[in-house]
């Protein structure tokens, strides 16, 4: 039964969250949406750990992975879809019911915070990611006797019509 190990699989990266104090897990939040909003080039899983052992709180290699992306896809699948603060929390406690209220409230507090530009920064990515540039000239790349160069798309069909009209002068000589 997969939904029961999904669903396992989810209790336990919750049972790893519910060991963090309030602060740490705003703090581990607050890298990963400042990630998914472009300031930042990644998680830094390393400084996340580094925090967690200066607040005392033990967590292996693999449960902060787990924690790292459970929220990361958490809070990319809130931003694709656009929800509100309340209806991630609902999202959430639907997952699973091993949620404590102080965790709750920080990712909606955060959520409701930044969940706006995450949102926005994604669109950006998505336009991007389906080619719908605006404003973006095609050229066309050709190599001549070592060395290249370019033109628009337009210049190589006047070139081409140009070059066509020297072939047939050629011909005639």
């Amino acid at each position: 039964m997969p939904a029961a190990e999904e669903s396992q699989g989810v209790n336990k990266v919750v049972d790893s969250i519910c060991k963090l104090s309030s602060d740490l897990l705003a703090e581990a939040c607050r890298h990963i949406l400042f990630y998914l909003q472009g300031q930042t080039r990644g998680v830094d899983s390393a400084e996340i750990s580094d925090g967690f052992q200066r607040a005392g709180v033990r967590c292996d290699h693999e449960a902060l992975q787990n924690i790292i992306r459970f929220l990361l896809l958490t809070f990319r699948s809130a931003g694709k879809s656009n929800l509100s603060g309340d209806n991630l929390v609902s999202k959430l406690e639907e997952g699973s019911n091993k949620w404590p209220k102080a965790s709750l409230q920080v990712l909606h507090r955060l959520w409701s915070e930044h969940g706006a530009s995450v949102h926005a920064q994604q669109e950006v990515q998505a336009a991007l990611s389906i080619g719908q540039l605006v404003d973006m000239q095609w050229k066309l790349g050709m190599s001549i006797c070592q060395k290249s160069f370019e033109m628009t798309i337009l210049q190589f069909q006047n070139f081409h019509k140009q070059f066509k009209e020297m072939a047939a002068v050629m011909e005639t000589v």
